[in-house]
């Protein structure tokens, strides 16, 4: 089997380990899109709104300023052929960056936020990634997050989003899903998760797990080792997670660490 590598490049001032690098700065962001190609990277995920926890939503407007610059760049000064996914779950964002050469749509929650998203998927026979969000990322992290079944729920989730999609047209073959790792679940909900990835198998499509540097990897050091960590300090936490995700079943791993994680999984694979 062979894991896809899907590198993290985010247009914002805000996201959770990376906002500001790349901020109104479209020609860093294509340096480092080309390091991460360089490195081993499949397809570069390009977002102009953090869904970290906590964040406040952007308009599309305001997207679209950050985002089109870099995804034009890209285009023209690395490349026709290389991928890209859009990281937005606004149909009138997604519409405009697959104009400029965006390939696939990555949206948080599916269509539940903009149902208008799936026209555009259906008309651009573009992949999409569908990942699950319990609340909005505002709010999702607080209070008492609880469910019945998280991996049961989950799937419903997918069941929902699969059944509206295939209704406006989406071909089921273009869905890559996503459990949403840390949107609105607490540490044990995330390792349950993780642990049980085998069960979306069952939906026959390729399963994308996004991981890195999450903040639930530091919670877990922190409880163990006893000291903070930076979200820069927990690649090595990164890839332990790489580790079971894959012997669980991922098809593709979201991260902001190319080169370790090509050579983890380098090296993995001929063990799975």
């Amino acid at each position: 089997m062979q894991i896809r590598l899907m590198g993290i490049l985010n247009i914002t001032p805000d996201s959770f380990s990376d906002g500001g690098n790349y901020y109104n700065n479209p020609q860093k962001a294509v340096r480092h899109a080309r390091q991460m190609l360089e490195e081993g990277a499949d397809c570069i995920d390009i977002g102009g709104e953090s869904t970290r926890p906590g964040s406040e939503s952007t308009s599309a407007e305001e997207e679209l300023r950050r985002v089109l610059p870099v995804i034009t760049a890209i285009k023209s000064q690395l490349g026709s052929e290389i991928r890209i996914s859009i990281d937005t779950w606004k149909a009138a964002v997604a519409n405009a960056a697959l104009k400029s050469g965006a390939t696939a749509i990555n949206s948080l929650g599916g269509f539940l936020f903009d149902e208008k998203l799936a026209e555009v998927a259906a008309k651009q026979h573009c992949p999409v990634i569908i990942y699950h969000v319990k609340g909005l990322p505002k709010t999702m992290q607080k209070g008492k997050i609880t469910y019945t079944d998280v991996c049961r729920e989950i799937s419903t989730f997918f069941e929902e989003q699969l059944a509206f999609g295939v209704k406006k047209g989406v071909k089921r073959e273009q869905f890559i899903l996503d459990p949403g790792i840390g949107f609105g679940k607490t540490v044990e909900q995330n390792i349950e998760i993780i642990k049980n990835l085998a069960k979306f198998k069952r939906f026959g499509l390729p399963i994308l797990i996004g991981i890195s540097r999450k903040s639930h990897l530091g919670t877990i050091l922190k409880d163990s080792l006893h000291y903070e960590t930076k979200s820069t300090e927990r690649i090595e936490a990164s890839l332990a997670e790489t580790a079971i995700a894959a012997q669980n079943g991922a098809n593709i791993i979201r991260t902001h660490d190319i080169m370790q994680t090509k050579k983890f999984l380098t090296i993995l694979e001929k063990f799975l």
